[in-house]
């Protein structure tokens, strides 16, 4: 793996994580009243659950895809 390929991966693992914790904020505010009151809570606990499970997952299958293209 080049390091530039590296740096991407990288980023990447990044950004998904911080999506994932964006949308378990925003999932917690929506059960708070305080975004989409009309949409509370069920909204706010979709994607409080879409959030976490994302959080931990998506890497692990991010680097599961990775490691099988690079054979």
């Amino acid at each position: 793996m080049t390091e530039e390929q590296a740096k991407k991966r990288f980023m990447l693992l990044n950004l998904v994580r911080l999506g994932a914790i964006i949308m378990v904020a925003l999932g917690m505010a929506n059960i708070a009243g305080k975004l989409f009151a009309d949409l509370a809570p069920w909204l706010g606990y979709v994607l409080l659950v879409v959030g976490a499970v994302d959080y931990f997952l998506a890497p692990v299958i991010l680097k599961r895809h990775w490691r099988n293209g690079d054979q």
